[in-house]
C-alpha cells in the first residue's frame, strides 16, 4: 500500500485528492491547520517548527515510511501595496511560510528519508497558474510563493531523478473553492470567465484527479514535468 502525506487535505482540492486517494487504495495523512479527525495530523505552518513535527508524526502513524509527499497547503489572503510595511510584510511572511517555506522544508525532510533508505519516493507539489504569469496587485506574495515552489521542483527533480526520487508540479487555474470564491468576486465574477476559453473554473475533483496521476501513475520519465490545468487561460 503507497502511503502518502497530503498537506491542507481538509478542504477544497485537498479534501478532493484525498479521496481520489483512498479510491485507488493509498494510506494517507492528511494535515489541516486545526483537526480532530483521527487520519489528520494538526499542524499550523505559520509555526517554524510545524512542518518537522508533522513529518515526524506522519512517520509514526505510517509505521516509519512514507512513499509520496503531496505539497498542497496554501494561503491565498490578499495583501494591498497600500497596507502599512509591517502588515505588507507580515503578510508576505505568513504567505511564504506556508505556500513555500513549509513545503520546502517537508521535501527536505522526504528526500533526506528516502535517500537514507535507499528507495524511490514522488513529491507533487501544487503550485498555481500564478506562478506563471504572476497574479493581481494584491497577490505579488502569492504569485512568488508559487514561483518558487516552481524553481524548487524543478531543482528537485534534476538533482535526485537518478536516485529514482520524482517529482512533479502542478499548476490550476481559477478552481471552485472557498480559497477562490471571494477572490473571483473581487475580479468580476463570472466576468473573470471570459479569459478562460474553457468556460468556466476546475472542479477540485479535476485537480484531484491530476495529483492522483502525479503521485501513483505518472511514469518516471516525466520527473520535473508541470501540469497545467486552467481551461487554456494560460498556455505554453
Amino acid at each position: 500500500m503507497t502511503t502518502i502525506l497530503l498537506t491542507g487535505s481538509s478542504r477544497g482540492i485537498g479534501a478532493a485528492a484525498k479521496s481520489a486517494l483512498e479510491k485507488r487504495g493509498a494510506n494517507v495523512i492528511g494535515q489541516a491547520t486545526h483537526s480532530s479527525s483521527i487520519d489528520t495530523v494538526p499542524a499550523d505552518f505559520c509555526e517554524p517548527g510545524a512542518p518537522h513535527e508533522l513529518w515526524e508524526a506522519a512517520l509514526a502513524r505510517a509505521g516509519g515510511q512514507i512513499d509520496v509527499l503531496v505539497n498542497n497547503a496554501g494561503l491565498f489572503d490578499p495583501n494591498p501595496i497600500e497596507r502599512s510595511d509591517i502588515e505588507w510584510l507580515d503578510a508576505w511572511e505568513d504567505i511564504m511560510r506556508i505556500n513555500l517555506t513549509a513545503a520546502a522544508q517537508l521535501s527536505r525532510f522526504a528526500v533526506k528519508h528516502w535517500q537514507e533508505r535507499g528507495v524511490s519516493g514522488r513529491i507533487v507539489h501544487v503550485a498555481s497558474r500564478a506562478g506563471h504569469r504572476g497574479d493581481s496587485p494584491a497577490h505579488w506574495h502569492y504569485a512568488a510563493s508559487k514561483g518558487g515552489m516552481l524553481a524548487m521542483h524543478k531543482t528537485i527533480a534534476r538533482q535526485y531523478a537518478h536516485q529514482g526520487i520524482l517529482s512533479f508540479a502542478i499548476t490550476p487555474g481559477f478552481t471552485d473553492t472557498a480559497m477562490a470564491g471571494d477572490y473571483l468576486e473581487s475580479r468580476g465574477g463570472s466576468g473573470l470567465l471570459a479569459d478562460i476559453p474553457l468556460g468556466r473554473v476546475a472542479e477540485p475533483e479535476e485537480i484531484a484527479q491530476v495529483i492522483a496521476f502525479c503521485a501513483l501513475d505518472a511514469p518516471p520519465s516525466m520527473t520535473g514535468a508541470t501540469l497545467d490545468a486552467n481551461g487554456a487561460s494560460y498556455v505554453r
